[in-house]
């Protein structure tokens, strides 16, 4: 990883890092409506309660100098899809553009090929979000189709971008 920056486990104690960082609708307007807008401390707290209370662990903070500022996870899907999972992403604004996500991806990816079994990960992206495609792209994953007005975000029917790294 970067200088400074680490995947760790959510832990109490982030939520001001998070409510803070994830408060932002330049970060909203990438992420599914899960992530509410405008995000507050206690949509923080929520969130972390979710998560130390979930098993598998599949979810991780993006640590920079110590504070969590971002997010990658996966859900391991279900029946005849479970050797898939799906990942996802978010990174505070102030950190965009330095390699710390894609490092954040690679490391989250090959996490949960090795130690869940899985044969593929694979991500949608919503049609304007050039920069997680970059992301997507640099850690080893394929660009394998454009799955046309596929999703709502803010209003508009749009398209999504899907991104595919299957292992060996």
């Amino acid at each position: 990883m970067l200088a400074g920056c680490t995947v760790r486990s959510w832990r109490r104690g982030d939520e001001p890092s998070v409510a803070r960082h994830a408060n932002n609708r330049k970060v909203w307007i990438n992420l599914r409506d899960a992530l509410p807008h405008p995000y507050t401390l206690d949509d923080a707290r929520e969130w972390i309660d979710w998560v130390l209370a979930a098993t598998p662990e599949t979810h991780f903070a993006v640590d920079i100098d110590g504070q969590a500022v971002g997010a990658v996870g996966f859900v391991i899907q279900p029946d005849v899809h479970r050797v898939s999972a799906e990942i996802g992403f978010w990174l505070s604004e102030e950190f965009w553009g330095r390699g710390f996500m894609t490092q954040a991806v690679q490391a989250a990816t090959e996490y949960a090929l090795r130690t869940h079994g899985l044969h593929r990960v694979y991500a949608t992206v919503f049609e304007w979000n050039a920069a997680s495609m970059r992301v997507l792209e640099k850690a080893g994953y394929t660009r394998e189709a454009v799955l046309r007005k596929s999703a709502i975000k803010d209003g508009r029917v749009i398209d999504q971008v899907l991104y595919g790294r299957t292992r060996g």
